[in-house]
């Protein structure tokens, strides 16, 4: 194995291809990276954040790879990045990741000491919306020696985790302020159900509501007396607005890395699709039978890829049409029969996040050949 976790030569038993392969020659069904459009998004988001004058810490959950959140951080401007779980927070540091923001509630006792035993090595901030969660994290920061940055989550839409905005977060800030241990961090004001809404105005006044309650809350925590450092949020489907708000200091963006066909049927304000990112993640298929006229089948079915926003769309090709899956089949209209046994499909997933969770490798390819395998360090760590 090389620094990239690839193997030199022939291709090994657990990896789907070798350094130097041609893209032609990768063993399918795996997910494939082009590197030069990947490396494009993230320089195109550090520009953007630069522009207006906000952070970017970059979502680990979607990609769930060290690699990556190094890349995104050494080229893509990123502070740092997020992620969902102590379990993934671990696999991240453990890669080499020291700003690790865990963008949810921690309340298992023993993932509560994971957390603040980690906070020994790297800076780790992580969200409540109880007042006893600031004690229980408070008592295991003091046991280990270490400090947690403790942000207060508000529930601005998305309807999940996350207390009512304003004056109710003033006595958690409070809590967390005098706690022993703990820092507070700011506010944690995600709305995740607005990143898909494929309406422009729409989308944009639910992201305004977010933003009023965001705004709200900060004013309330500096009128008692409080700092409010940090106020963060936004995804690949709304950054731009909390992004020039005057409110959000950090943005959480994570899919503009790799872009899913169901983030490029959001609308911008024109009625087109969303442009501003390329395809740059792509699960790689190879077609196994051509037994039915109009149809092929390839190799990439249900447990490859998530279908829980829609079917894969095949890149790059009007003339063929993936229309259905089975665990291990997909069937591709081909009403030309253009298609052979062993033709090679590049497929744009519905959603990247839990395809991603799904595989061991991304084969980075840049100008037809395997440049780089990157282990996807966090999957499976959903704890």
């Amino acid at each position: 194995m090389n620094s990239d976790g690839a193997s030199d030569g022939e291709v090994g038993y657990d990896v789907p291809a070798s350094l130097g392969m041609p893209e032609t020659d990768v063993q399918t069904p795996c997910l494939v990276i082009d590197l030069d459009a990947f490396e494009r998004n993230l320089m195109k988001m550090a520009g953007l954040c630069a522009g207006m004058g906000v952070a970017l810490r970059a979502h680990g959950k979607m990609h769930k790879s060290a690699d990556i959140a190094r890349r995104q951080m050494e080229i893509g401007g990123a502070v740092g990045i997020c992620c969902q779980k102590v379990s993934e927070a671990e696999a991240f540091a453990r890669g080499g990741i020291r700003d690790i923001l865990v963008t949810n509630q921690v309340r298992s006792p023993r993932m509560i000491d994971r957390l603040a035993r980690l906070a020994g090595d790297v800076k780790i901030a992580v969200c409540v919306d109880d007042p006893e969660n600031i004690g229980e994290l408070s008592e295991a920061a003091a046991r280990h020696g270490t400090e947690l940055t403790v942000l207060v989550e508000i529930d601005c839409g998305a309807g999940r985790c996350g207390v009512e905005p304003g004056a109710p977060v003033v006595p958690l800030a409070k809590a967390i302020h005098e706690a022993p241990g703990l820092i507070f961090g700011g506010i944690q004001a995600y709305n995740g159900a607005a990143q898909h809404v494929r309406d422009f105005a729409e989308r944009k006044a639910r992201i305004e509501a977010a933003i009023a309650w965001a705004r709200e809350t900060r004013d309330a925590i500096l009128a008692a007396g409080l700092p409010c450092p940090t106020v963060t949020g936004a995804g690949t489907g709304s950054y731009m607005f909390e992004g020039s708000s005057g409110v959000y200091t950090e943005l959480q963006c994570g899919s503009y890395a790799f872009m899913d066909a169901d983030y490029q049927k959001v609308l911008d304000e024109s009625g087109a699709p969303v442009s501003e990112f390329e395809n740059a993640f792509f699960l790689l298929t190879s077609i196994m039978s051509t037994a039915i006229s109009g149809q092929a089948v390839c190799d990439a079915g249900l447990k490859v890829q998530s279908v829980d926003s829609g079917l894969p769309v095949v890149f790059g090709r009007g003339d063929v049409e993936y229309i259905n899956c089975s665990d291990e089949h997909g069937v591709i209209r081909d009403p030309g029969d253009v298609l052979k046994a062993n033709d090679k499909l590049k497929l744009v997933p519905g959603h990247c996040d839990p395809t991603c969770n799904i595989h061991d490798w991304y084969v980075g390819v840049r100008g037809g050949k395997v440049e780089c395998l990157w282990p996807v360090t966090a999957r499976g760590k959903a704890y």
